[in-house]
């Protein structure tokens, strides 16, 4: 059962589907709701569990394991994201495990039950068409960027489409080294390191909140 109360779950259906308020109702209706603790495993690699996950709260990311061992960064979700989807209209697994980073709540809905909520809504099947429609296009480009640039312009990379996502500078809260070497797949000290350079030529400017970029189209230009 969701700790969540039902005011906050409807609200985040109605914003992750882009539905009225009678369809999120709907959604929330037939969905079941699980919490995860932090560091938990939600999904297990190859897990043909055929389940749809939406993020009511809380933090999670998609891993994989490469043949050497090293941990890769897929994806993060959070509240209002998808996850498994692919899964539960196919039954395709790409291998990839998803953690919870805090306490985690999801909607869960199983196979069938996903399919008539896209079969009788045409929000709910639009929006998760836009959602498959913007990973694909996501991991697309982080293959072309792996292939094309150095670790340092996949740092840049980063950082800009971070903070695209608010205001165009600010990326907030700061992010955490670690995790955006994971992302880039390269190693923490590249990441601080660079982003120490960044800070010595008054490119961004760090607190204990954010992270913000002084000149965008400068680090952009410096992309390689």
């Amino acid at each position: 059962m969701s700790g969540v109360d039902q005011e906050t779950r409807l609200d985040v259906i109605a914003r992750a589907f882009v539905c009225s308020a009678d369809v999120a109702r709907a959604i929330d209706s037939a969905a079941y709701y699980g919490r995860h603790e932090p560091q938990a495993t939600i999904v297990w690699a190859g897990d043909d569990a055929r389940t749809a996950f939406l993020v009511i709260a809380g933090h999670a990311q998609s891993i994989v394991y490469s043949a050497a061992g090293a941990m890769v960064l897929l994806d993060s979700y959070q509240a209002g994201d998808l996850f498994g989807e692919v899964s539960a209209l196919g039954g395709i697994s790409i291998g990839d495990e998803i953690v919870a980073i805090d306490q985690v709540e999801t909607a869960k809905f199983a196979s069938q039950v996903f399919i008539q909520l896209m079969e009788q809504h045409g929000a709910v099947a639009l929006a998760v068409l836009r959602k498959v429609a913007g990973r694909l296009s996501q991991t697309t480009r982080r293959m072309v960027e792996m292939s094309t640039l150095s670790a340092t312009g996949r740092i840049y990379a980063e950082l800009l489409r971070q903070a695209r996502q608010g205001d165009g500078k600010t990326i907030a809260p700061a992010p955490v080294f670690s995790a955006l070497a994971l992302r880039v797949q390269s190693t923490r000290e590249t990441v601080s390191r660079t982003i120490n350079d960044l800070e010595r030529r008054g490119l961004v400017m760090r607190n204990a909140d954010s992270l913000t970029l002084v000149a965008p189209h400068r680090i952009e230009d410096m992309i390689i």
